[in-house]
């Protein structure tokens, strides 16, 4: 079932050209289907803003084969923009105040841009603890994206992020380790996911936390956990959301800042995506780059991104609509269920969710 468009943000037309299914808010009225409306709280910086709507949205209409999906962004106040950037909040988002007050069925978090290693003082600390309070107590469950799983982590579980010795960057390998939960059934043992990101929570500060950790990678650490009900709030360290051209374009900001001065030494390539004619492509570019600074040229060579597209593979996103659209369905399975539920503690081998169905009171 598709994505209703029920606002003209340009994200709908974009996917709609791509070929998803997008329907218009009159024909949807016209079916008798569960809706189920789904938060995405976009705190990603001005340049990645819509980019981030579209991969997110992507990702959840090609997953979904249950219901009609309302996707309803919104962003923090505490987050400063640019005066563009902030026409097209103020035009598509929906403020946090009516979200609270309509409610939703699910919630996603996005990442962030940080300016320091403590969590606790960015700007977006506070509004954030707030909408995942609110969160736990009024959606069915709340997934978070990399940066977003970081600060929940610290400010809920009490277990702060750790830098890395280097960016770890790339797409890796990752394994199924908790087979029986159901946000992993019917996906792939083995897959890959993407990473872009200096710090990270060990495996072993999942486990502390009383949290389950579903997959993680040998080289790449935890990608997927969840919090010790099972599901109620679901982390991502990994970026399973990135189009094919993501980290291209990410090593392309790199190269430049490298260029503009900003930063030291030239970036490595990401781990596991360039092919070797690419990676050869990239080389020379290197080089034409480091010339031109060496004659103090006052513009970089054109980036060779047009070489080297169609040498990139996509290796994560089959998956990535597993699990997503495992996720989807368990969500419309409990909040269409007749029968109360409770979150319990613990993931039981029989109950892997943690959810335990009691009769209603009669009271």
């Amino acid at each position: 079932m598709p994505i209703v468009a029920h606002n003209d943000l340009p994200a709908f037309a974009r996917l709609k050209e791509e070929g998803q299914q997008v329907l218009a808010p009159e024909l949807a009225l016209q079916q008798d289907i569960r809706e189920l409306h789904i938060g995405l709280l976009n705190m990603m910086p001005d340049a990645a803003l819509a980019a981030t709507e579209r991969q997110f949205f992507r990702l959840i209409g090609q997953s979904n084969q249950i219901a009609q999906f309302y996707v309803h962004p919104f962003t923090l106040d505490t987050l400063k923009r640019s005066a563009q950037a902030q026409a097209h909040i103020d035009r598509y988002y929906e403020p946090f105040e009516r979200i609270r007050e309509e409610g939703l069925d699910a919630l996603i978090v996005t990442g962030a841009n940080v300016t320091g290693p403590d969590l606790a003082l960015e700007p977006f600390w506070e509004p954030l603890i707030e909408v995942i309070d609110w969160a736990y107590t009024n959606v069915c469950s709340t997934l978070c994206s990399c940066l977003a799983t970081h600060a929940v982590m610290q400010f809920r579980y009490g277990r702060r992020r750790q830098p890395l010795p280097a960016k770890r960057w790339g797409v890796f390998a990752h394994r199924v380790v908790a087979r029986s939960h159901p946000l992993v059934s019917n996906v792939n043992t083995r897959f890959d996911v993407p990473h872009s990101r200096f710090n990270d929570i060990s495996h072993a500060q999942f486990v502390a936390a009383g949290l389950h950790v579903l997959a993680e990678s040998d080289a790449a650490g935890v990608h997927l956990a969840v919090s010790p009900d099972g599901f109620r709030q679901v982390f991502f360290q990994g970026h399973p959301e990135y189009d094919t051209i993501s980290l291209l374009k990410e090593y392309k900001r790199e190269v430049q800042r490298f260029g503009a001065g900003v930063q030291t030494t030239y970036p490595p390539f990401p781990d596991n995506y360039f092919g070797l004619q690419a990676s050869a492509i990239l080389d020379e570019y290197q080089a034409r780059v480091r010339t031109a600074l060496d004659q103090e040229q006052q513009e970089l060579p054109y980036f060779p991104e047009q070489h080297i597209l169609s040498g990139l593979n996509n290796t994560w996103h089959d998956t990535a609509e597993g699990v997503i659209g495992n996720w989807m369905g368990l969500v419309y399975q409990i909040t269409n269920n007749d029968r109360n539920l409770t979150f319990m503690s613990g993931i039981d081998p029989d109950d892997p969710l943690g959810l335990k169905r009691v009769t209603p009171s009669s009271g």
